[in-house]
């Protein structure tokens, strides 16, 4: 038999073992709280599904992409002198690169967020 097989076979089991083992052993109780969500020591008010503005998740989408940007530009930073000048050249050209698609999002209005309106049709 192939090790992987064995391996596997074993996870299997011992995954099945404590999922038996701890629906036996586990304490059992029908208190009326405890399928109430309950998070940091506050009681939930409301609904959980409140509507979001898409602008929210865009803004959010980019700062992870730049965000990232940073990990690359720190792992350049790390190893700056064994790059020369070399690596110095192809990170400021990554760097214009995003400053140019920083300028973009910025030109295009993605990085805005909408002004809200009254019921009234006052901006707030």
């Amino acid at each position: 038999m192939s090790p992987i097989v064995i391996y596997s076979g074993l996870v299997v089991f011992i995954v099945a073992a404590m999922l038996v083992v701890s629906h036996l052993l586990g304490e059992r109780h029908e208190q009326p709280a405890t399928g109430e969500p309950y998070e940091g020591g506050i009681v939930s008010q409301g609904s959980a599904r409140l509507r979001i503005s898409a602008n929210f998740y865009l803004v959010a989408m980019l700062f992870v992409i730049f965000d990232l940007e940073a990990v690359f530009l720190y792992a350049w930073a790390v190893a700056a002198r064994e790059s020369g000048w070399t690596g110095y050249v192809e990170a400021m050209i990554f760097l214009a690169i995003l400053a140019l698609t920083l300028f973009y999002l910025w030109r295009t209005g993605a990085l805005d967020w909408p002004r809200m309106r009254s019921r009234f049709g006052k901006e707030r």
